[in-house]
C-alpha cells in the first residue's frame, strides 16, 4: 500500500514529495500524441541525464517558460544570444551541451515532420501505434533499456539528434506511454490497460 487514499501505487513513489506522486498519478505512462509535448518531454528527459527526475520536475515550469512553451519552430531558430540567455537562467539546468542539444533536436523534429507528417507518427510507428504493457511485479524488473529503445536511439542519432542514448530513450518511452511500466499491483497499470481514444 502506498501513500495517500489507501491507493496501491508503484513502490518507487513511496515517500516521494507530492509533486512526484502527482506526476506518477497523472502523467507517467499516459500516452502523449502532441508533437509539442513530445518535444518537451524529450528535452526534459535529456536534461535529466546525470540528475534525479525530482530535480527536473521542480524545474519543469521554468523550462516551459524558458523554451517558449516548447514551440518547436521557435526553439529550432535559437541563436547564440538565446543560448547565452538560457545559460544565465537559474530555473533550468545550465548545461550548454544540453541546451544546444534541445535546439538541434528541435531542428531534426522539423525535418521529421516534413518527412513523416508528425513527430508523433514517427515515434509511435516504432511501437505499431500501441502501448507496450509490461507486467512488472516490482521496479527491480524494470529494464534500463531495451532493443526497441536502442533501435529508436540509433535512428535519432543517425538523423543528428543528441542526448538520446538508449537509456534516456527508454525513460522517454515510459514517460510518453509507449511503454506502461507501472507495476501490476499499481492502480495506474490497470487504468492504462483500458481502451482510449488516441
Amino acid at each position: 500500500m502506498n501513500h495517500k487514499n489507501n491507493i496501491t501505487r508503484c513502490h518507487w513513489v513511496k515517500n516521494q514529495p507530492d509533486i512526484y506522486i502527482k506526476y506518477h498519478d497523472e502523467q507517467w505512462g499516459e500516452p502523449v500524441h502532441d508533437d509539442r509535448l513530445l518535444f518537451a518531454k524529450l528535452v526534459l528527459d535529456g536534461a535529466q541525464a546525470g540528475l534525479s527526475w525530482l530535480t527536473i520536475l521542480k524545474k519543469r515550469e521554468n523550462y516551459f517558460k524558458a523554451f517558449d512553451d516548447f514551440d518547436i519552430e521557435k526553439v529550432a531558430a535559437y541563436d547564440d544570444d538565446k543560448i547565452n540567455e538560457l545559460m544565465q537562467n537559474s530555473g533550468i539546468v545550465r548545461n550548454k551541451l544540453k541546451i544546444k542539444s534541445a535546439i538541434k533536436n528541435a531542428g531534426v523534429i522539423l525535418e521529421i515532420q516534413s518527412e513523416v507528417g508528425s513527430f508523433n507518427e514517427y515515434l509511435w510507428g516504432f511501437a505499431n501505434n500501441k502501448t507496450i504493457h509490461n507486467e512488472l511485479k516490482n521496479a527491480g524488473e524494470m529494464p534500463a533499456k531495451t532493443s526497441l529503445s536502442e533501435k529508436i536511439s540509433r535512428d535519432m542519432k543517425k538523423r543528428g539528434m543528441s542526448f538520446i542514448g538508449p537509456t534516456i530513450i527508454y525513460a522517454y518511452m515510459q514517460a510518453i506511454g509507449i511503454v506502461n511500466d507501472h507495476t501490476i499491483d499499481c492502480y495506474r497499470y490497470r487504468e492504462l490497460l483500458l481502451p482510449r481514444d488516441s
